[in-house]
């Protein structure tokens, strides 16, 4: 069994071994969360390229050498070589660093899960690698049926927060489980951001009675 969890990423170093199209999603991903990136690789994609001329990834056009992941947070090796894969994963463990070795759940230590965005709103899902098309089948389904009214619901309640954490305990409860009753839940599934926020001012209103 994994353990599911989010990392914050921002400013900590996270290397890429590889520059083909996976190694371009990965390091997407991973500019995302303002992560500070390296590629090795003697190639670049067009992407990868341009995002090392603009300053974004830092990149050793080169080969892997023993040595290269010294001072990551964590490792993704994205190469085509069996042999080099390994040896990164047995660098990465011998130096307590976290790698992820693309279509090889043995050499992981985590994987990468399909993930859902909505705002702030995050879904990841994992078939502990044993078959990345469906993870990305049920990211597919989820993505047809996640309205953008749940990412900007997200941020309604969260400007609300500071005001809930005040109510009285017995209070809270009954306002916080009124917050996301079934008929807010199937408000949102139609995409009707206004109805789900009349609603959660009518439990407010109310004091969830």
């Amino acid at each position: 069994m994994l353990y599911p969890i989010f990392l914050r990423l921002e400013g900590k170093l996270c290397v890429v071994v590889g520059g083909g199209q996976v190694a371009t999603r990965k390091v997407e991903g991973l500019l995302a969360c303002r992560a500070r990136v390296r590629v090795v690789s003697p190639e670049l994609t067009p992407s990868l390229r341009r995002w090392a001329q603009e300053g974004k990834i830092e990149w050793w056009a080169r080969e892997f050498r023993a040595g290269d992941t010294a001072g990551a947070f964590l490792v993704i090796s994205a190469t085509d070589s069996r042999e080099v894969n390994e040896a990164i994963a047995q660098e990465c463990r011998a130096n307590g660093v976290w790698v992820n070795v693309v279509d090889t759940p043995e050499l992981c230590d985590f994987y990468v899960p399909s993930v859902v965005r909505r705002g702030d709103l995050t879904v990841a899902i994992s078939t502990q690698g044993k078959s990345p098309g469906l993870a990305r089948a049920l990211r597919q389904w989820l993505e047809a049926r996640l309205s953008p009214a749940w990412g900007e619901f997200l941020a309604f309640l969260g400007e609300l927060r500071p005001h809930l954490l005040k109510l009285e305990e017995g209070k809270k409860e009954r306002v916080l489980a009124g917050l996301v009753s079934p008929d807010v839940v199937e408000a949102l599934e139609r995409n009707d951001l206004g109805r789900a926020k009349e609603l959660v001012r009518r439990v407010l209103d109310s004091g969830g009675a």
